[in-house]
């Protein structure tokens, strides 16, 4: 079954498909959301999961990727 591209990620790795992660330039906190304006240790649907116990609800496609 293919995956809706709005259905938020159930995998960590998948936070570099979303059009809002980025790396930062902090050693301490190398992964970063621009939607919830954090940067983190981990990704940040780990840190959003860990939080609140629900997947991420702002996860959105990169544009070009399937």
């Amino acid at each position: 079954m293919k995956r809706d591209r709005r259905d938020p990620p159930s995998d960590p790795t998948l936070c570099r498909r979303c059009r809002h992660y980025f790396v930062t330039w902090d050693r301490r906190f190398p992964h970063g959301c621009r939607a919830l304006d954090f940067k983190s240790k981990t990704m940040p649907c780990v840190e959003v999961v860990a939080a609140s116990g629900m997947p991420c609800e702002v996860f959105a496609q990169k544009k070009g990727e399937a």
